[in-house]
């Protein structure tokens, strides 16, 4: 593991996950450590902190992702990335939601009444949950996972999985790969430290 957190995607989904079984034409690109530890009874208090409005919305204290992300939304609407949120079918699929491939044992998380711009809540487990959005160029999970340290103790992980739609999405990504690395994530961490540790009054 880096200083930063950052791990090799295979240390992430290595891990039995449930989200392995529904996820395989997905591509996994990246994997993180989380500062957050705990029991297991714990991890809803992780989940939380991954509400939709901080996931999307995680850079508010950090100017350069601010400006990155007021970048990309502008390129965003000239180019139509952003049309049809959380509406087309899975790439090669029919299905439209990450919900629709849901093993029987695993209940769909509800998405009343929430923004459908945003990250969607998938399912969530007493160790796994999924997060997704989708728009023209592809359509990605941001995955949650509570890691089995053992003598009771767990740490959360986090992997980003992406589908494509189209060769300028894999470009797209390729582009930002820095600035997702340097800039994005790291703000992200900083948010789930914090709230992490507001927990407690820590």
């Amino acid at each position: 593991m880096s200083m930063d957190g950052k791990i090799p995607p295979s240390q992430h989904s290595n891990l039995p996950w449930r989200i392995n079984e529904m996820a395989n034409d997905f591509e996994l690109i990246d994997a993180w450590r989380l500062p957050a530890d705990g029991d297991k009874t714990e991890f809803g208090d992780l989940c939380a902190v991954f509400d939709a409005d901080r996931v999307t919305d995680a850079d508010k204290n950090s100017k350069a992702s601010r400006f990155l992300f007021q970048v990309r939304n502008s390129l965003g609407q000239r180019f139509g990335w952003d049309e049809n949120m959380n509406t087309l079918p899975i790439p090669g699929c029919t299905e439209v939601s990450m919900r629709d491939r849901l093993p029987v044992d695993v209940e769909a998380a509800s998405i009343d009444g929430m923004d459908k711009g945003g990250f969607l809540p998938v399912f969530q487990t007493e160790t796994e949950a999924a997060f997704e959005i989708s728009n023209n160029l592809l359509h990605a999970i941001l995955h949650l996972g509570w890691v089995d340290d053992g003598d009771g103790r767990y740490h959360g992980q986090m992997g980003i999985y992406v589908n494509h739609r189209q060769r300028r999405s894999v470009w797209y990504m390729k582009s930002i790969a820095p600035f997702r690395r340097f800039i994005v994530y790291p703000s992200l961490l900083r948010m789930v430290k914090k709230s992490w540790e507001a927990r407690n009054g820590t």
